[in-house]
């Protein structure tokens, strides 16, 4: 079978490696000329690493090398992920399995994204749709250093599918078939990983992530249950997993971002100058106006977003966590 990657960014790359490991077909699509021509004539990706690629690995600007692909792996953006797919779906000339990798939500509609894969690639192309999701750094991958994620699905056999083609000695992949528990944990996660790294840029320490980490686990899972998910699923790889992941490495973009606006004491400035697609940004957005509606308690969430959108200083969201209310862990 022959799987298409859309889009040529770190995370992208790195699964198609893996792919080609497997030896499986594999091509990439990307829109910039420079990658594309790095990957095929230097074979890296030096935008994003130094670590030479497995030598069949190539990639096109033509995205008419997908038409002929059995899988489509979306490697984009949560916000970029409608506009890719209505391109993909005009390329497509038979049904395919549709493997998205993004952890997050619509921009407007705040659907999950394999919602919005249902509703953007016609149903007379689409076989079903997979979510290659868990606690996994692309910089590590690339090294292939030791990963395990799921492939999560309402389809078993898909799946299955999918945790075949990518699995290895590095590489190894579970399946799950909770998709709305799972794709909401690796949204929400996010969030937190701006929490802990706010943290660690005002100086906080191991004992303030770790409770972070737990507080956010608890969050993440009332969250996720109250909008369908189930609690297995935030004990596994899809939830306290990626949550260690992202909330203790460098490596995560949201953690960094966080870091950056903890020592710079608020988020005006990195609003105004970042470039790079943080992901726990917009979840947060949307994870609050989601919960406010539903009532359901996001404290972190909540002053994450008043850091973010509103100005707050850093130092006064977490004084105002640790003051709140005293009640039992269990609330």
């Amino acid at each position: 079978m022959k799987t298409a990657v859309l889009g040529t960014g770190s995370w992208g790359t790195a699964l198609a490696q893996v792919l080609a490991d497997n030896d499986n077909e594999v091509v990439l699509w990307g829109i910039d000329a420079a990658q594309v021509n790095d990957i095929n004539e230097n074979h890296r990706n030096s935008l994003f690493y130094d670590t030479e690629l497995h030598l069949a690995l190539h990639a096109e600007l033509d995205i008419s090398c997908l038409k002929d692909a059995d899988l489509l792996l979306f490697a984009v953006p949560s916000i970029a992920l409608e506009e890719t797919l209505k391109k993909a779906a005009a390329e497509v000339d038979k049904p395919v399995i549709v493997i998205n990798v993004a952890k997050g939500f619509h921009p407007v509609t705040h659907e999950r994204l394999s919602v919005v894969i249902r509703r953007f690639m016609p149903a007379e192309k689409l076989k079903t749709v997979v979510s290659l999701i868990g606690p996994s750094h692309a910089e590590e991958v690339i090294e292939r250093k030791l990963t395990v994620i799921n492939a999560v699905s309402t389809d078993p056999e898909a799946a299955r599918t999918v945790q075949k083609l990518f699995s290895n000695r590095y590489f190894r992949v579970y399946t799950n078939r909770d998709e709305t528990g799972a794709e909401i944990g690796v949204a929400v996660k996010n969030i937190m990983a701006l929490a802990s790294g706010i943290l660690t840029g005002i100086g906080q320490g191991d004992n303030a992530r770790a409770a972070l980490i737990t507080r956010g686990l608890a969050e993440m899972t009332r969250y996720g249950t109250a909008m369908g998910g189930k609690v297995d699923t935030y004990l596994g790889l899809d939830g306290v997993g990626d949550l260690i992941v992202t909330c203790t490495s460098r490596h995560s973009r949201n953690f960094m971002a966080g870091y950056q606006i903890g020592q710079e004491g608020g988020a005006e400035h990195f609003m105004q100058v970042n470039k790079k697609t943080v992901e726990g940004i917009f979840a947060c957005r949307i994870v609050y106006e989601e919960a406010r509606k539903r009532g359901i308690s996001m404290p972190i969430t909540e002053q994450v977003y008043q850091v973010i959108y509103e100005g707050k200083n850093p130092e006064t969201a977490l004084n105002d966590l640790m003051m709140r209310e005293l009640k039992p862990e269990d609330h």
